[in-house]
């Protein structure tokens, strides 16, 4: 209810700068959108030539002294890698200072500038997730990055050297691109945000119980239904697999089947389908055989579970690739795992359609009256998500992956990935998990109630693992017309 009054006052504050715009004979700073833009770039548009709304100013960043405000979630530990590369990038930017503020979490960060927005106090750069800058743009707060990323205006910086202001070939290239793609997934086909450090999900596995009992890891559900059965065999008190979130696992079967879930554009809400609920009952049959659990019926991280040291426990957990040192279990006496962790990919529907969902947050610019604002932001979002180094000490204190993939050729990196382990250094082999699985990232759309779809439909996958009766289809349709009327009515 918090988030659809602030998308009313959101929309409204739109009404009103226009009314008042109007009435005064005055002319928005930027261009609306469809508009043409009178970009200085010479290059053609990357997003097929739809229009921008940040016009490059002649000449590019011109030196000027500006202070621009970032806000984010880093605690002390990533706070202080950042102060470290803010004071190399201002060895190439002395006039650009750079404060930056920790919000609290993501939901905190998003709370304060959909505030801040209404008065027109928001931050210059800020992490955000894709349905935190679809409420942004209700305002048309956010700065379209297109002409930026195309600039060929040469910058000069106070080494001595020169850069172009926007990004090369080789640079756009070089990010994952899954990961790049997502900053395009609001049906404008324009560029929103660059990718910041990346997450995904996982499967953990108890690998010595794996190796003991002469288990393979499952690479399709079909397998994984299997599996569950042979270890309720070996171990019948078990609950052989904790998934930790539910609307990441109803998102990811509909990207697998490739079945409909949402629209950026239209009807936003089209999850309510025969295919969506052919695998929701499938996944009922497993829960009441008692082959998994989640992180709501479970009460708690199902990374609890599979640490377990008591009879009922899994040894298997899909979750967050960067909560990987949450499943590890304790150490004996003598400083031992009890067990070995085993890493790899979820189970997909099919090998030729991998899917796996991105995560982790991306980086937005914000509109301000003075361009040399927004050019300085970009300058400093440039730096930050294209540095190699950077991006390797940030991946390995955060535990999230890097969104570059040169960064697998950084030397710290490399001797980092090359210590992964299922015990002390899992972080590593998380990451190498997700590197490998590049090909498979997807990102849902987003706009205005995409996160309102996420909550129904993880919602909507415990009402139906758990119903049970002769009157089980009857149950899961309602689950299924109950979530749609829900996103409708909340937006």
């Amino acid at each position: 209810m918090k988030k659809k009054l602030l998308s009313i006052v959101l929309a409204l504050l739109i009404v009103l700068s226009t009314v008042a715009l109007t009435a005064c004979g005055g002319q928005q700073t930027a261009p609306e959108e469809g508009s043409a833009p009178e970009s200085s770039s010479s290059d053609a548009p990357s997003n097929g030539g739809a229009a921008s709304n940040f016009e490059v100013p002649e000449g590019g960043y011109d030196g000027s002294d500006v202070t621009i405000t970032f806000y984010h979630t880093m605690g002390e530990n990533l706070s202080t890698v950042l102060d470290q590369y803010i004071v190399e990038f201002n060895k190439l930017y002395p006039n650009i200072h750079v404060k930056h503020e920790n919000m609290g979490g993501y939901d905190d960060v998003r709370e304060q500038i959909s505030t801040e927005i209404t008065v027109g106090n928001q931050p210059n750069i800020a992490y955000c997730y894709p349905d935190h800058v679809a409420l942004y743009n209700l305002a048309k707060a956010v700065v379209q990055l297109d002409n930026l990323i195309d600039s060929q205006i040469e910058v000069k910086r106070a080494d001595g050297t020169t850069e172009i202001l926007g990004l090369t070939d080789e640079q756009k290239s070089d990010f994952i691109e899954g990961y790049y793609d997502e900053g395009r997934q609001f049906g404008d086909g324009l560029m929103y945000t660059l990718p910041m450090s990346k997450s995904t999900e996982v499967l953990y596995y108890d690998k010595t119980f794996f190796d003991e009992n002469g288990l393979t890891v499952p690479a399709t559900w079909e397998e994984m239904e299997a599996l569950c059965a042979k270890i309720k065999e070996i171990d019948p008190e078990s609950c052989p697999l904790g998934y930790d979130s539910e609307a990441n696992w109803f998102i990811t079967m509909c990207e697998q089947y490739q079945s409909p879930y949402t629209s950026a554009t239209g009807d936003h809400y089209i999850f309510n389908n025969d295919q969506n609920k052919e695998f929701v009952k499938m996944f009922n049959s497993w829960y009441q055989k008692g082959y998994l659990t989640t992180q709501k019926i479970y009460g708690g991280y199902t990374s609890g579970l599979f640490t377990a040291e008591d009879s009922m426990r899994s040894y298997m957990s899909i979750g967050s690739s960067a909560g990987a040192n949450h499943q590890l279990p304790q150490t004996d006496a003598d400083g031992n795992y009890r067990f070995e962790v085993g890493i790899a990919t979820i189970p997909q529907v099919s090998d030729s359609n991998k899917k796996v969902i991105s995560q982790g947050p991306s980086l937005c610019i914000f509109k301000d009256t003075n361009p040399q604002e927004v050019l300085a932001s970009w300058l400093f979002v440039k730096f930050l998500t294209t540095n190699v180094d950077f991006q390797s000490e940030f991946a390995m204190a955060s535990g999230y992956v890097p969104v570059l993939k040169s960064v697998s050729d950084n030397a710290a990196y490399a001797e980092f990935l090359a210590n992964a382990d299922g015990g002390k250094y899992i972080a590593a082999l998380s990451a190498k998990v997700c590197l490998d699985q590049v090909d498979a990232y997807y990102t849902s759309p987003a706009f205005n109630g995409s996160s309102t779809a996420r909550d129904q439909v993880g919602g909507l996958m415990v009402k139906a693992l758990t119903a049970k009766g002769d009157d089980l289809d009857a149950q899961i349709d309602k689950a299924f017309q109950e979530a749609i009327d829900e996103c409708e009515y909340a937006n």
